[in-house]
């Protein structure tokens, strides 16, 4: 007869076996779960005010909650992607027509630049106009035969795409309509202390809605702030541009300055100082402060998170996961930093440290993922 741990132990084994087969099938679909997870999260607060106006209709409240998350979020980022479709293409039209001359702007930018500087682009092979055009050139084709050589594999990549979206969408209603279920068995299935795991997933509840709010700002604010630069200075392209530096954004520190950085360069070396100092001005000394005090203001005032720890966990999380690391790099650095807060407290109680901290309140711990 077999005995009850070697029941256990099988059992454990079959589990683990099965959970890593399910998330080895689901793990081409990590990216709609992760954003199906985290905008249940961030409008979950709305849907549970919907239904309490609804009478208790869990199914129609998730519904109209799914219609208002589409209309905030995916309505207006289609606008935003036509217009740079559009800026995009007319761009790209300006310099096939040889209206917008790269090569002479670039010239002009070669010849404004100091002695001293032109001997250390000379030790890379760029100091002059022929260099630079000669490996542009090489590069390009490059690239060009690699993106014929995955043409199919972008046209796949795009179906996917839509197909992520549909998923996600999908599995966005069930998350709004069932949250609530869902985050009570995930505390049931936990081997933990109740309030212990009520801790960590309202702190990783509150992590995301945090990071989410807190980029989703900076992003729009330096985005503006660029975009309206651009605009002013008569530059083409004013949203392409600023939607651009609002996506780099997610790069803490440095993302926008990727793009109006050679833009001020340029206007120093084309005979516009004025407008290349206003730029690099308004560029580091407004749009750079954006991001280095309204960051971490944003995400670690409710995280509790120190500022290096959200830039740290912020870059290194992007480096790893992608776009997706921006959210799961706080989140990791939370969930660390609360787990070893509640290790410490539960070896002072062991050991009966009369100076122990008292442990995390209960009235976050009675909250969770899907409480606001």
């Amino acid at each position: 007869m077999n005995s009850p741990a070697l029941q256990r132990a099988v059992f454990l084994l079959l589990l683990a076996g099965v959970t890593a087969a399910f998330c080895w099938i689901v793990a081409p679909f990590f990216g709609a779960v992760f954003w199906a997870m985290v905008l249940a999260l961030m409008f979950m607060p709305l849907q549970r005010r919907l239904r309490l106006w609804l009478r208790g209709r869990d199914t129609l409240a998730a519904l109209a909650t799914l219609l208002i998350c589409l209309l905030i979020v995916l309505v207006p980022l289609g606008f935003i992607v036509g217009s740079m479709v559009d800026e995009a293409a007319s761009f790209s039209q300006r310099v096939r027509s040889g209206e917008l001359d790269l090569r002479a702007y670039f010239q002009q930018v070669i010849d404004a630049l100091p002695a001293w500087l032109h001997g250390l682009l000379g030790r890379f092979g760029l100091a002059s106009l022929t260099d630079v055009a000669a490996k542009l050139s090489t590069a390009l084709a490059q690239g060009g035969q690699a993106l014929a050589g995955h043409a199919l594999e972008i046209g796949q990549n795009t179906l996917l795409l839509l197909v992520n979206l549909g998923i996600m969408l999908y599995l966005l209603f069930f998350f709004l309509r069932d949250g609530r279920e869902l985050a009570l068995q995930i505390r049931r299935a936990i081997p933990m202390q109740a309030e212990h795991t009520s801790y960590l997933l309202h702190k990783f509840a509150t992590v995301v809605r945090a990071t989410i709010k807190g980029t989703v700002v900076v992003a729009l604010v330096q985005g503006v702030l660029g975009g309206l630069a651009f605009a002013v200075l008569g530059i083409r392209g004013a949203v392409l541009w600023g939607t651009a530096m609002a996506v780099l954004s997610l790069l803490p520190a440095v993302g926008a300055a990727l793009i109006w950085a050679p833009v001020a360069i340029y206007l120093l070396a084309s005979g516009a100082p004025a407008a290349g100092i206003g730029l690099a001005v308004w560029g580091a000394g407004v749009m750079g402060m954006v991001d280095n005090i309204l960051r971490p203001i944003l995400v670690g005032k409710e995280t509790k998170l120190p500022d290096f720890l959200v830039l740290l966990s912020t870059i290194g999380g992007i480096s790893i996961f992608g776009v997706n690391g921006f959210v799961i790099g706080p989140a990791i650095a939370a969930l660390f930093v609360a787990a070893w807060a509640l290790f410490s407290v539960a070896e002072d109680e062991r050991r009966g440290d009369p100076a122990a901290p008292s442990p995390p309140p209960r009235a976050h711990a009675r909250s969770g993922p899907d409480e606001g």
